[in-house]
């Protein structure tokens, strides 16, 4: 198992793109979470195997209505997560820390 950070960027907020994720990741059984940020990308945090995880990262420009110009992609130790879901805000960012 493999644990991944993901910054999508391009137009990805407003379309669907975080329903789609996951998913894409329920169907291929990837754990994390995806959010939108403050500047328009989208973070994901992906946990599996790691054939599964480069899968999954190519599967994310096929969703629709969404223009995925770039994805950054970086390992980080390995979390665990019980399912994959939608974080709607992050909570440190609307209270300003």
């Amino acid at each position: 198992m493999k644990t991944v950070q993901i910054l999508v960027i391009g137009r990805v907020q407003g379309v669907g793109f975080r329903a789609c994720v996951r998913r894409i990741a329920s169907d291929m059984n990837i754990r994390g979470t995806v959010m939108n940020l403050p500047d328009s990308r989208v973070q994901i945090y992906a946990t599996g195997e790691p054939m599964m995880l480069e899968k999954f990262v190519s599967m994310l420009y096929g969703c629709p209505r969404a223009q995925v110009r770039d994805i950054r992609l970086s390992e980080i130790p390995v979390q665990q997560y019980e399912d994959f879901s939608i974080i709607k805000n992050d909570k440190r960012l609307s209270s300003g820390l």
